[in-house]
C-alpha cells in the first residue's frame, strides 16, 4: 500500500517542533473550538476499563492528561516524536496534579513495546501525520491486547457539497493569517490545512483498520464530518 502521508517524516517532525508553543491555539481555532469536547466523546467510547493506556502522537497531551483523570487507576502513556511538544506536554502533565503518565519520544511506525501491552490505545489528530497510517494501524494492532480496543480521533476533507464550499474559505482565509499572526514559517501552518485535504476518507479509514484485522469497528462523525471518531477491537 502507498504512502497516506507524502511529506516526509523528518520535516513533519520540524513542523511540530516548529510550531509546538501555538498548537494549543491551532487546535482551538482549527477545530472551532471544540477539540476538546472531540477527545471527551472519544473518552466515552472506551468500552473496557484498562490498567493501560498508549495515547500515540500525544502532542502536548491534552487526551493524555484526560484520560488520567477518567482512569486514575490505570498506567497512561504518551507517545510522540516531537521534542518541543513533549516539553510543553510535561508542563502541562506536571500542572494537571496527574501521578498516572509517563511521556516518551517514539515513531508511531515504530513502537518499542512488546506485543499485546495495552488494553488500550487512542490517537488524537495524529494519524494523518505519520507517512503509512497502514504500518501504525499494524503497530495498534501489535501492541494491543486481545480484546483491546483502539480510539482513533481525526480530521477529515469534508465532502458534504454546501458544508466544503464554506470550509475551505474558511481554511484559506485562516491559513495564511495563523501564518502572519503566529509564524515563523507559514508553509508550518499551511501543512495542517493540507494534512487534512490530502488524507483518506472516514469510511477508506474504516477500510484500513478491517484489513488490518480489526473487528467491530464504528463511525462517529463530528461537525458535519469534518472529523470522525473510529472505534475497533482487536479480536480475542
Amino acid at each position: 500500500m502507498g504512502l497516506t502521508n507524502k511529506i516526509s517524516e523528518t520535516d513533519v517532525q520540524n513542523t511540530f517542533n516548529n510550531i509546538a508553543g501555538n498548537y494549543d491555539k491551532l487546535n482551538s481555532i482549527m477545530s472551532l473550538g471544540t477539540h476538546q469536547s472531540w477527545r471527551k466523546k472519544a473518552t466515552d467510547q472506551i468500552e473496557v476499563n484498562p490498567e493501560t493506556v498508549l495515547d500515540l502522537c500525544c502532542g502536548t497531551a491534552d487526551w493524555t492528561i484526560m484520560l488520567a483523570k477518567r482512569f486514575f487507576h490505570s498506567k497512561i502513556t504518551g507517545l510522540d516524536f516531537s521534542s518541543e511538544m513533549l516539553k510543553i506536554a510535561q508542563q502541562k502533565v506536571g500542572q494537571s496534579g496527574v501521578s498516572n503518565v509517563t511521556l516518551e519520544s517514539g515513531d508511531a511506525m515504530n513502537l518499542r513495546f512488546p506485543d499485546a501491552s495495552f488494553d488500550v490505545v487512542t490517537i488524537g489528530f495524529g494519524l494523518r501525520n505519520v507517512p503509512d497510517a497502514n504500518k501504525v494501524l499494524q503497530e495498534i494492532y501489535r501492541v494491543l491486547k486481545p480484546g483491546g480496543q483502539l480510539i482513533c480521533l481525526e480530521a477529515f476533507k469534508v465532502e458534504t457539497p454546501v458544508i466544503s464550499v464554506g470550509w475551505r474559505l474558511y481554511f484559506n482565509k485562516l491559513m495564511p493569517l495563523m501564518g502572519k499572526v503566529f509564524a515563523k514559517n507559514k508553509s508550518d501552518y499551511q501543512y495542517l490545512d493540507d494534512s487534512v485535504n490530502k488524507f483518506v476518507s472516514i469510511q477508506k479509514l474504516a477500510e484500513m483498520m478491517h484489513v488490518t484485522g480489526f473487528d467491530d469497528i464504528e463511525v462517529n462523525d463530528l461537525m458535519f464530518k469534518a472529523a470522525a471518531i473510529h472505534s475497533a477491537i482487536k479480536p480475542n
